[in-house]
């Protein structure tokens, strides 16, 4: 295969999955609403769900200006010019998508619709599924034995 033409996927899935899980959590929690998260005190959940939507905008923007930095494509659609090991992909091979998947339950933990975590799971599935085989045979053609180190000392996710 020519590692120049083996783009990871022909369109940004992940961000539009997650996208679409959000929105139709959202719907789902006014048509067939579930039975909301216990909290021992009151703003106990919605807080922590600010901190971890803060956590997780933070490491998007974090990743997204890593890759900006090595002048490498960000959207999941373009070919990788390197391969990127450092910030916080040093700790995750898919930041971005730790930082969606934490984004999606920090929106149940603030609005108390349990259809987030559900919608989070199903976001994550889809994600392993469709875009993360295709954005890892691009990585492995391109980069070869660099990228298969890379991948052996780092989780996909945490």
């Amino acid at each position: 295969m020519n590692a120049y033409r083996a783009k990871p996927l022909r369109y940004p899935w992940p961000p539009m999955l997650y996208l679409t899980s959000i929105l139709t959590a959202m719907l789902a929690g006014r048509i067939a609403e579930l039975p909301p998260i216990p909290s021992p005190v009151p703003f106990v959940l919605p807080s922590l769900g600010f901190a971890i939507a803060m956590l997780a905008v933070t490491l998007d923007i974090w990743a997204v200006r890593t890759l900006m930095q090595r002048q490498t494509a960000v959207l999941d659609s373009g070919c990788a010019r390197y391969l990127v090991t450092c910030g916080p992909f040093r700790f995750s091979r898919n930041p971005i998508y730790l930082g969606y998947t934490l984004f999606t339950m920090a929106l149940g933990l603030i609005s108390g619709n349990s259809w987030f975590f559900i919608a989070a799971i199903i976001s994550v599935t889809a994600t392993r599924m469709i875009a993360i085989p295709s954005e890892e045979r691009h990585l492995e053609a391109r980069f070869g034995f660099d990228y298969e180190t890379y991948r052996k000392r780092t989780r996909r996710w945490i």
